[in-house]
């Protein structure tokens, strides 16, 4: 039998991509969806473009990073 793989605090708490697209937005120094993306991917979050398709997310993403950035 092999040793279980341990469970890490952070795995516990992981933000939804959709929470980390926000998180990002706000803090990440994002200024395209199309960063946003990348690092969610590089994060590996799923269907990230699934959940970020939507035209009023992207409104409201371009919203947060561009009040973040005033």
């Amino acid at each position: 039998m092999g040793a279980a793989t341990p469970v890490r605090p952070s795995d516990l708490i992981r933000p939804s991509t959709v929470e980390r697209a926000f998180e990002l937005a706000r803090f990440g120094g994002c200024r395209t969806v199309a960063d946003i993306v990348a690092i969610l991917k590089s994060e590996r979050h799923e269907s990230v473009e699934a959940h970020l398709a939507g035209p009023s997310i992207r409104r409201d993403l371009r919203r947060v990073w561009e009040a973040a950035g005033a």
